[in-house]
């Protein structure tokens, strides 16, 4: 079955969101959808949310499910503006968990902030088969980015989250908290036994100089030509490149507001006595 996917690309930070429905229902799930962040002023917007909502208005849709790869460390999640226009589960891996309680410490978050993955509707178990309407659909554990990272596979689409990029770009980094090469390079070739023509849609893109933005390829591509883990590149090679690459790496602008709010689901930290909300900035932590 080959569902329809219409993506939205937002260019401040390269992430590509997707409706994803079959052609003639009205079910559709949104992935991995972006809120508008400017980091200067600590203004949010919804901008690029709302283009999403347009489309699934003007196109009869009902939303069922919002699916997050992870909890993104550059860009902040949309998903509670989009399920109160649109309704939908928020839904993530089980591992969301671990990253909760990670980042709960850095920030020393209020003390009723809980670790359990309670903040979304949904955390899928490895392997859980769920549906889109009349999509058949399951998640996916690729770790490595992260320790939760999850893709979703639709029919004959797959949605990889942060663990490949477009085949002239390469993979993710795996040098944040809980990440971890040798399990990357593990998912990615989960990913790339799927048959060759399996629909492929990344998470990012970053288009070398001269490139307009792409989102779409398909497993035979990667494994021909991903210029850091085609067929043919051991474990031992990948985990070299990717931990040497990553050692020069900065960290993404957007890290620290945004994680704090993407392990809430979207939700905004709580308002504090003066009606304000806040993120937090640790010092020397990272």
């Amino acid at each position: 079955m080959q569902p329809t996917v219409q993506p939205f690309f937002e260019s401040v930070t390269g992430t590509v969101t997707y409706v994803v429905f079959r052609s003639g229902h009205p079910e559709c799930a949104v992935i991995d959808p972006v809120l508008n962040y400017d980091p200067k002023a600590g203004r949010t917007s919804t901008t690029d949310a709302h283009r999403v909502v347009e489309f699934v208005r003007q196109h009869g849709l009902q939303v069922q499910w919002i699916l997050e790869t992870h909890a993104h460390a550059d860009h902040l999640s949309a998903a509670q503006y989009l399920r109160h226009e649109l309704g939908g589960a928020v839904a993530i891996g089980q591992h969301i968990r671990t990253v909760q309680s990670v980042f709960k410490t850095l920030f020393n978050l209020e003390r009723g902030f809980r670790v359990d993955g309670s903040q979304f509707d949904h955390l899928f178990r490895e392997g859980e088969k769920f549906s889109i309407g009349a999509l058949a659909a399951k998640a996916l554990y690729v770790p490595g980015h992260t320790p939760a990272d999850t893709a979703y596979q639709i029919g004959d689409a797959v949605f990889v989250g942060d663990t490949l990029f477009m085949p002239d770009v390469g993979t993710a980094r795996c040098d944040f908290p809980g990440g971890n090469a040798r399990a990357l390079y593990d998912s990615i070739r989960k990913l790339l036994a799927l048959p060759g023509d399996t629909r492929l849609f990344m998470c990012h893109d970053y288009p070398p100089d001269g490139r307009k933005p792409e989102w779409e390829t398909t497993v035979l591509a990667q494994r021909e030509h991903n210029i850091h883990v085609h067929d043919g590149i051991t474990e031992a090679q990948f985990v070299r490149m990717r931990e040497t690459r990553d050692a020069t790496l900065a960290m993404p602008v957007l890290m620290l507001p945004s994680i704090q709010v993407n392990i809430r689901a979207g939700e905004f930290p709580p308002v504090e006595e003066n009606g304000q909300s806040y993120l937090k900035i640790p010092l020397n932590a990272l």
